[in-house]
């Protein structure tokens, strides 16, 4: 997580907004990504999408899968692939603690946010997450709901 001055000067490139919804989250880490040089500079245009996509585990590394970093125009043959799997750089002991929670516990590794961090290196926040049951997401949806309500109530009384 980032705090102090790393806060102030990320710049989010791509949300998952949606995964608040769908999954109840636990632990959040901040993973680094292998790139290469297109990829960053379509990210450094702000066009990624991270909605559709997840972290799967290949020969006991983490991989990114289906996140879509568009092609960048002026790369001409060098081009990346858009939804390529890519590395994500942890330390072993994170890895490890995730590769438990994935094989053990049953839970599911989400993507929240892809930023650059004050040092101009590209992140991923992903955290361990476990799936919500519809009534889960009514209740969020009505939780969600009374909260907006509740404000408009505080602010018209005065």
């Amino acid at each position: 997580m980032a705090t102090g001055k790393d806060s102030l000067v990320r710049k989010t490139v791509a949300d998952n907004r949606r995964a608040r919804f769908d999954y109840h989250l636990d632990d959040v880490f901040e993973a680094g990504i292998m790139l290469t040089g297109t990829e960053v500079k379509a990210l450094r245009q702000g066009q990624a999408s991270i909605i559709e996509s997840y972290v799967a585990v290949a020969d006991n590394q983490l991989e990114l899968v289906n996140a879509n970093i568009p092609i960048y125009e002026a790369a001409n043959r060098q081009n990346h692939h858009p939804t390529r799997p890519r590395r994500l750089l942890l330390h072993r002991q994170e890895i490890d603690k995730l590769l438990i929670a994935i094989q053990r516990q049953g839970k599911t590794l989400i993507p929240l946010k892809m930023y650059f961090n004050a040092r101009g290196k590209i992140k991923l926040e992903i955290a361990i997450a476990t799936g919500k049951k519809l009534h889960d997401k009514r209740a969020t949806s009505k939780d969600r709901d009374w909260k907006r309500d509740q404000g408009r109530l505080m602010r018209d009384r005065g």
